[in-house]
């Protein structure tokens, strides 16, 4: 079993940046491919970014390519996500989550273990 807890969301105007952290207690993360998600109210959860065990290889949804970045800590239970140039559209509760199979990095249901979310509003 993983749990995993994230941090660093807040309040921020647009163009400014924020680094959200994902911590996992039970198992070390490089098991497992990571992965962020972001939910908006009225909308389906939807794919942001993902990273191999390794960290090697990073994907991310074409609306964030060049502004968020997808890291692996130097400690193995932690995963981050810098995101700069932020726009309102990005306001939403972000989620992390660890993958065991890897089969489908972009799909929610993909994923076994999920965190509670942060809260990340961007305001114009």
């Amino acid at each position: 079993q993983v749990q995993l807890a994230e941090s660093g969301g807040g309040l921020v105007q647009v163009g400014g940046s924020l680094r959200l952290s994902c911590a996992a207690s039970g198992r070390t993360l490089s098991s497992y491919i990571m992965g962020w998600f972001r939910q908006a109210p009225g909308k389906e959860r939807e794919f942001v970014a993902a990273i191999s065990r390794r960290g090697s290889t990073t994907y991310y949804a074409d609306s964030v390519k060049g502004r968020f970045t997808i890291s692996r800590g130097n400690a193995k239970d932690t995963v981050s996500l810098q995101m700069n140039s932020l726009k309102p559209e990005d306001t939403a509760v972000y989620y992390c989550a660890a993958d065991r199979s890897g089969n489908s990095y972009s799909s929610p249901i993909a994923y076994d273990y999920w965190g509670q979310g942060t809260q990340v509003t961007v305001s114009s």
